[in-house]
């Protein structure tokens, strides 16, 4: 049951930073739409909503290189 769990675990943690990768990847098309039609407004929030995704994504990059320990307990 131990192996289930890990492997359920992993499993989350990678569906979530692929979700999180794609959020950056519109982040990135978005900025690049506000550049080409002069729009700061769509610009700055996209810039936003990239730092957020980034803030986002760190703790499971973090995670993972500590052996896939996250600091949350259930």
């Amino acid at each position: 049951m131990g192996k289930n769990k890990k492997n359920t675990t992993e499993l989350e943690r990678k569906c979530q930073l692929s979700g999180w990768s794609l959020f950056i990847l519109c982040a990135i098309l978005f900025i690049a739409s506000s550049l080409k039609n002069q729009d700061i407004l769509t610009f700055i929030g996209s810039a936003i909503f990239l730092i957020a995704c980034i803030v986002f994504i760190i703790p499971l990059v973090i995670s993972k290189k500590r052996g896939g320990k996250s600091g949350r307990q259930f």
